[in-house]
């Protein structure tokens, strides 16, 4: 919106010249998002505390330690939503095609979080709107989404996957690109919600992974540094740095008051959303593979659930003392802050490599 009203007074007053970058409205959004995180956040949280008594429902069958957290109010992924959109709307420009199903997967998986983390605390259980449920919507929406972006893509790239270590390679799946882009939306949305167990765990891997795209949606939306660097060129992407610059603004905001020990959780409302978020830029700037590599981390927490379930059905026993994997380490005796740290290493490294693929083909 700053954009769109300010750069065009650019030939009278160069200061407003500055609105044509997006170097520059990505660092506003960044700054944006973390004021509004840190203005809104007490009220907010106090007012969750009014309306929660009993805060988020804690697991019968977790770990120990996680029964000191009761009273915890949830449902601050509100807060992260309420900054991440509000400063996207201000700094991205209105007209960039790219924003609108983005912001439309944000919001309506932060609604279907919002739904579930209500229903939790109304029912008192950890149990909230149905797995089943929940996919189906989520399914809807991003056959809808993935519809628009490619009607977006160049036509080389459309139905087609972009493959890193390589140069310029596509894959061409056809209509099935359709379901793979939404598989890639939905589990980067469930990914982070089962990584989002302890206190900051999820927050900094998603800041770290929206960094990396930061990088990835300005280079692939500029036609010298994706020629140069041999990535597919995709104009309107370059925008998408902005909002994932307003992402980290809002993560890192919420970051504050979750830090442990937590003031708030944020909730499905939160994790769902930041992760339907990483997955649509992903879609967005054709790197989808990326994601699954500079988030490895929910990746593999994603994986130790299923190897968990699947062992279970099958042979009777789990694999892990408990799934996802943060609470196996948990049951191992491992310190909360030990466990949240380390994995911030790893998610750091997977970013590193990640961010190789631009140079490694």
């Amino acid at each position: 919106m700053l954009s769109d009203l300010l750069a065009p007074l650019s030939a009278e007053y160069q200061i407003f010249n500055l609105f044509n970058y997006i170097t520059f409205r990505t660092g506003g959004a960044i700054l944006t998002a973390l004021l509004i995180s840190l203005i809104l956040g007490a009220p907010f949280i106090n007012w969750l505390k009014q309306r929660q008594s009993e805060g988020q429902p804690i697991r019968d069958d977790g770990p120990e330690t996680h029964f000191l957290k009761k009273g915890t109010p949830t449902m601050g992924g509100l807060l992260i939503l309420c900054s991440l959109v509000i400063s996207s709307l201000l700094w991205v420009p209105l007209k960039n095609p790219y924003l609108w199903p983005v912001l439309t997967i944000i919001i309506s998986f932060g609604s279907i979080g919002l739904v579930d983390d209500w229903m939790k605390l109304n029912r008192n259980t950890s149990n909230g709107l149905s797995g089943k449920r929940k996919l189906i919507i989520q399914l809807i929406i991003c056959i809808f989404v993935s519809m628009v972006f490619i009607e977006l893509s160049p036509d080389e790239l459309r139905y087609s996957v972009a493959l890193p270590f390589f140069k310029e390679q596509i894959l061409p799946l056809g209509f099935f690109y359709i379901l793979f882009s939404s598989f890639v939306i939905i589990g980067a949305s469930h990914s982070v919600n089962l990584t989002d167990g302890l206190d900051g765990l999820a927050t900094v891997p998603v800041m770290i992974v929206a960094s990396c795209f930061v990088l990835f949606s300005y280079l692939s939306g500029n036609i010298n540094f994706a020629s140069y660097l041999q990535i597919s060129y995709i104009p309107g992407v370059g925008d998408l740095a902005t909002l994932c610059g307003a992402l980290i603004g809002a993560s890192l905001g919420f970051l504050w008051f979750n830090a442990p020990p937590a003031k708030v959780f944020m909730g499905d409302t939160g994790s769902l959303a930041l992760g339907g978020a990483l997955g649509a830029i992903s879609v967005a700037t054709r790197h989808e593979f990326v994601l699954a590599i500079a988030g490895g981390l929910f990746v593999v927490e994603t994986i130790s659930v299923v190897l968990q379930v699947a062992s279970f059905r099958l042979f009777g026993k789990r694999i892990f003392l408990m799934a996802p994997l943060h609470h196996h380490f948990e049951k191992k005796g491992w310190a909360e802050p030990t466990i949240v740290i380390r994995f911030w290493i790893i998610s750091v490294v997977l970013a590193l490599i990640s961010l190789s693929t631009l140079k490694l083909r």
